[in-house]
This record gives C-alpha cells, structure tokens and sequence, in this order.
C-alpha cells in the first residue's frame, strides 16, 4: 500500500526537463543551487521521498544525489541527511546588484519604542500558558470582530481603574495597534461624508498619511506654552489629539482645554480621537484622566500595549461611542485581526496583576534613565534645556537657534540615532521654528544605556 502523501517529508518543487530522467533531475538540482534558490546547508528529501514526489525510480534519485555530491554541489554522510554544500552562490546573469543595507546605529534614541530587552518574557509565557489551558476550544475558531471577550472585559476595568475611561465591553473594539485602529476610523468618518480632520501641530507624519489615504485633510491646530489651542475648532469633521501627554512635546492639554473640546464636539457633532500615547509612564505628577471620561458619546479613546509591552504584540484597543460600533465593524471586514491566543494572554496578564507590576516596574526604570539624562545634561551642557520630562518615554532637548542640523550630522557621526524636533511639525503648521532634539529612552536596554547617555552629550553643543 502506497504511503500517504502527507508522510514524504520535506517538500521539494523541481521541474526536471531534458532528456533523460537522471539527467534532468541532475540538472534541475544543480540549477536550483546554483542560483541559491536552495541555500547552502538545506536538508534535501529522503531519496524514497522525492521519488515518490517526483513519481520516478528512487535509484534515479539516489544516482542523481551521487553525481551532485561528486561534483562538489552536494554533501552526504552515512545517517545523516544530504544537504546543500557551503558555496559561493554566483547570481544569474542579468541580475542587478543588492543595494547595500545602511549600517546600523551604534545607539537608538529614536522615540517611539519602550525596551524591548525588558519584556517580561517569564510572566508572559506564565500567563500564556494559564490563558491555553483554560481556553474553550472555539477560541481556536474565527473570532468575534470586537475581539475576545476575555480581553475586552479585562480591558473595561483596567481602562476604568487606571485611566478613568467609562468603558464597557460592549463598545470596545480590539485592532492590531493605534495605526490600525485611526485607519478604521478614517475610513469611517469618509464614508460619513467627513473632509477635515484637525491634528496638532507636531505629531506623527505617519498618522496624518493614513487620514489622507482614507481621503481626509488635516488641519494643525495652534500650539503654544500652554499646549494645542483647540480654539479654532470650526468645521472640521473630527479632531485627533494627544491630550495625556503630547508627542513630541511632552506637554498636558490643559483641563479648560480639555473642557473647550468635548464642548465643541457636543456642539458640532464632531469626534475627539484620543490617542492615550504612552499615558501609563508618568514621574513628577499624578495620572491625568482620559478624556473620554468626560463625554463617552464623542470621544473615542485609543490605546495600545506597544509602549508597555512591545510593539511586536500588535494588541491594541478602541473604545468606542455606543453608535459607532457597526460602522467601525464594517470598515474592519468583519474579521478579528488579532490572534486569539495572545488576546487570551493579555486578558490573563491584566487579570492576574502581572500587567500592573510590570509597569510599575518599568515606570521606575525609565525614571532613573530620564534622571540620569537631566542630571548629565546639567553638567555637561547647561545651555540645552529638557522640557516635557514629567511623563513618558521620551524629552525634547532645546537647543541653541540654529544648532539643529549641526547637532544631528554630528549625531550620524557618533552612530546615534536620533531625531530632530522639525520632523514631526506638520508641513502646514504655522508655529515658531524651534531648534531641539527629540530623545528616546525608552529604546536602549539598561547595560547600553550609559554610553548611549555619553554619546548623546558628546554631539550637545556645551
């Protein structure tokens, strides 16, 4: 009885051609390494194996083998399996020269991304462990669209407990990070005839390109020492702000701000969209609540586990009005996108308390680094300032008028990443150019931190 095909093994896709059969399964595997379709040290079937694929004599594969391991293309000891000998892989003729990747930065301060070194891999596989055992074996199946119910609750209380958002599991929809989540809501505020969206005047390039794909003009509201001026808030169809603490500049929208925007959205009909950037990480003063908390109707809360956890996981977490739920879903498809296996992780992480301990954990990691940062740039170069330095993950380094551009060639020199502030202002914002770095540090782990620090100092003017 022929053996199912499900057993052959390892899978192989030739073609041989020419004539012979020998020859043409010879010359069809010394094309295939030749070119580096199969990379030098790759297991090749079994001879029975590829026989029985192929549907020829497996002497005619086991001669085919021989030949290839004669010639040096091939290599093959007694129990072991024959692979693809270690070679120059020479590409064909014709074929364009891989441009050189860019060398990678000695030190990462971009912002943006906590320290992934610090992931609580222990905890989390603790709890994904707990999360598999007890799951119903429909979790396995095509989800619900909102996402698991597990996480959904687990979120509602968490977001009440710790942000102040007045949430319910039914009006939460989970998505695969802030960018997938604006992008669903973009397309939504489209299709309800929506033109304009009003953004901040520095903010992230990134988000203001998803709402101009989905057909949407953002206007940069004001900025000043008090943070964005919601106050020309007219006709625009929807707001995206940062309130908790502004990216970049480091700020708290003021509470009669606050206030100024939810009343707008009342009485407009307008959406606030809240994107509780970094909110967890705070130093110097207490949590600030979220925004949705004073009007559920309007604001649309937006929150993910990139910052506290790592980006990788791409949980991320809408809280929704209640009559936005259906047109959100239909943007979605109708799918879940995130899988349910570490939605089921999540929900357990928060549930059991290790969600809280890792962040109080990693609250006063990123404190000591940020006051080591403060205290270094006191002694060695008292004319930059640090300012948005009570929460987050990130400062702004003001500099000297016009040192900018001089400080990040000599931070390309140093091997530092990093970013300049007039990156993130918005191409129509009509503000005061500001000359200033903007440092990650959540990014380094901690044993590179302190050169990372030195580095840093060294492209400072003094």
């Amino acid at each position: 009885m022929a053996k199912p095909w499900a057993t052959f093994g390892v899978d192989l896709h030739l073609e041989p051609t020419g004539a012979g059969v020998r020859r043409g399964l010879t010359d069809a595997l010394r094309e295939a390494v030749r070119t580096g379709r199969l990379a030098p040290g790759t297991r090749l079937p079994s001879s029975r194996a590829l026989a029985a694929d192929l549907g020829i004599a497996r002497n005619t594969v086991a001669d085919a083998y021989a030949d290839l391991v004669a010639e040096g293309w091939l290599t093959a000891r007694q129990g072991s399996a024959t692979r693809v000998a270690e070679r120059t892989v020479v590409p064909p003729t014709g074929t364009p020269p891989r441009p050189r990747a860019p060398g990678r930065p000695t030190h990462n301060l971009v912002p943006g991304t906590p320290d992934l070194a610090s992931f609580p891999r222990a905890q989390w596989l603790k709890a994904a462990r707990r999360a598999l055992a007890n799951a119903p074996y429909q979790a396995l199946d095509y989800g619900d669209p909102r996402g698991r119910i597990e996480l959904r609750t687990a979120l509602a209380g968490y977001l009440s407990r710790a942000r102040g958002v007045r949430a319910d599991p039914e009006h939460i929809l989970v998505c695969a990070g802030f960018s997938h989540g604006l992008r669903l809501l973009g397309a939504v505020l489209r299709a309800r005839g929506a033109r304009t969206v009003a953004v901040e005047s520095y903010g992230l390039d990134v988000h203001w390109n998803l709402l101009a794909a989905a057909g949407l003009r953002t206007v940069p509201l004001p900025f000043d020492e008090r943070g964005t001026d919601p106050g020309e808030l007219t006709d625009q169809d929807a707001v995206l702000l940062t309130p908790a603490h502004q990216f970049p500049m480091g700020g708290t929208l003021h509470r009669d701000r606050r206030a100024a925007v939810v009343e707008w959205a009342r009485r407009t009909g307008g959406l606030v969209v809240e994107d509780d950037y970094d909110g967890e990480f705070r130093y110097d003063r207490q949590p600030v609540g979220a925004l949705q908390g004073l009007d559920p109707d309007h604001v649309v809360h937006a929150g993910t586990a990139s910052k506290s956890l790592a980006p990788g996981l791409r949980l991320g977490w809408l809280v929704l009005p209640p009559g936005l739920m259906e047109e959100v879903l239909a943007a979605k498809g109708g799918i879940d996108s995130c899988g349910s296996l570490d939605q089921l992780t999540l929900a357990e992480f928060l549930v059991s308390g290790a969600y809280d301990r890792h962040v109080r954990a990693a609250r006063l990691r990123y404190r000591r680094r940020r006051d080591a940062l403060v205290a270094e740039l006191a002694r060695r170069a008292p004319r930059v300032h640090a300012t948005g330095i009570a929460a987050g993950l990130h400062v702004v380094l003001r500099l000297p008028p016009g040192t900018e551009q001089s400080a990040l060639r000599a931070a390309a020199w140093q091997g530092l990443a990093v970013h300049g502030l007039h990156r993130y202002q918005h191409p129509e914002a009509g503000v005061e150019r500001r000359d200033a770095l903007v440092v990650g540090y959540g990014t380094p782990p901690d044993h590179a931190w302190s050169t990372a620090l030195e580095a840093l100092c060294a492209v400072l003017p003094e």
